[in-house]
C-alpha cells in the first residue's frame, strides 16, 4: 500500500491511542489534534464519555497500544475508500487490579484528492435485523421436547470459549454479518447448555445442519427466549450486573425502544467487582459491560442481566 496512504491512517491511530493516557487537563475535547472533518463527533462524544466513566470508577489506563492492518483500497471518482482493521489493548487499573481490554475495530478511511477527510467505524456494532426473523413469536418447549443433558452449566469452559473464540470465528459454526448472538449461543453450548432441537426457527434454542432458531443468532429473540424459557438453557434475571458470575449474559436495548440488539457474556470481573465481557461484531474482550465507550450507546440504554440456569 502506498506510503500516502498508509502514513496518514497510522498517525490517526497513534493520536486515538495516545489521547487514552493522557492527562485529565488534555482530556477536553478542544484540546484533542482532530478536526472535524475526519474525527467523527459521535466517536469523540464516546472517547470522553468512556474516560468519565474510567474516573467514575476510580480506575485509569495505564498503557495503551495500537496496531493495523490495511485490507483493501477502492477508487470512486475523486474519492479513495480505504477499508482497515484497528486493534486496541489498554491495560486498565481498577484499585489494585490490573486487567486487559481488547477491541478490534473495522474501519474506512475516505481521502479526497490525496488528503484524508474522513474516518469511521465501518461496521456497527448493534444487530441492525429488520427482516422477519428479529419479529417472529417464539414457542417454548416442554421437557418432552427437551433433549436433556445431565450435567450442570460449566462456567469454565464457557468462558475458555469465549477466550479462545473473541477474535476468532469457529468453522464447525456458521458465520453471521452480526455474529454477537451466535457467538454468544456457541459460548453457552460450550459450557454445556442444552440444545432445544425442534427443527421449527420459532422454537427452541438449537443450530444443527446448517439450520438454526431464532433465539440462536438473533439478539432480540434470545433475550426473550432466555426470561421465558421453563427447561433446557434458562435465564434468571438479576437486578445488577455486578450480581452476575463468570459465563452469564448480558443483554443490550441501546435506544430503550424495547428492541433488544446486543449479547455479551461475562469472563471476569473488575477490581470493584463489576463484570468485564467478551463479544462479537465489534470483537471485545474483557470490555466494561456498560458499553459507554461505544457509539451505539444512548442515554435511553436499558440492560438484561440473566444468571444462567440448566
Amino acid at each position: 500500500m502506498e506510503k500516502r496512504i498508509v502514513e496518514p491512517i497510522h498517525a490517526l491511530i497513534q493520536k486515538r491511542n495516545t489521547r487514552w493516557v493522557q492527562t485529565a487537563e488534555r482530556d477536553s475535547p478542544g484540546s484533542l489534534e482532530y478536526t472535524e472533518a475526519i474525527e467523527n463527533q459521535s466517536e469523540l462524544n464516546c472517547f470522553m464519555r468512556a474516560k468519565e466513566s474510567l474516573v467514575r470508577r476510580g480506575g485509569e489506563c495505564i498503557r495503551s497500544k495500537a496496531s493495523g492492518t490495511i485490507l483493501r483500497k477502492q477508487q470512486i471518482g475523486r474519492k479513495e475508500l480505504v477499508d482497515y482493521v484497528v486493534k486496541y489493548e489498554q491495560f486498565i487499573r481498577i484499585k489494585k487490579n490490573i486487567h486487559l481490554t481488547e477491541i478490534v475495530e473495522e474501519r474506512r478511511a475516505v481521502f479526497e484528492d490525496g488528503l484524508l477527510t474522513k474516518d469511521s467505524e465501518k461496521r456497527p456494532l448493534i444487530q441492525r435485523r429488520e427482516d422477519k426473523e428479529s419479529s417472529q413469536p417464539l414457542t417454548f418447549l416442554n421437557a418432552a421436547e427437551t433433549r436433556s443433558s445431565r450435567n450442570a452449566y460449566n462456567r469454565l469452559e464457557a468462558v475458555k470459549y469465549a477466550e479462545r473464540w473473541w477474535n476468532d470465528y469457529n468453522p464447525a459454526y456458521k458465520k453471521f454479518k452480526d455474529n454477537c448472538t451466535n457467538y454468544i449461543s456457541q459460548c453457552l453450548q460450550a459450557g454445556g447448555a442444552p440444545m432445544t432441537c425442534a427443527g421449527n426457527r420459532s422454537k427452541g434454542w438449537w443450530m444443527q445442519k446448517g439450520n438454526w432458531s431464532y433465539s440462536w443468532s438473533v439478539a432480540h429473540s434470545f433475550r426473550w427466549y432466555l426470561s421465558g424459557a421453563k427447561t433446557g438453557l434458562r435465564g434468571v434475571e438479576r437486578e445488577k450486573a455486578r450480581d452476575l458470575t463468570l459465563g452469564d449474559v448480558i443483554c443490550y436495548d441501546f435506544n430503550g425502544d424495547g428492541r433488544w440488539q446486543h449479547s455479551t457474556i461475562v469472563v471476569a470481573k473488575d477490581g470493584n467487582g463489576e463484570p468485564l465481557v467478551n463479544a462479537q461484531t465489534t470483537n471485545s474482550r474483557m470490555r466494561y459491560w456498560a458499553y459507554e465507550d461505544s457509539t451505539a450507546w444512548t442515554p435511553n440504554i436499558k440492560y438484561k442481566f440473566f444468571h444462567i440456569n440448566v
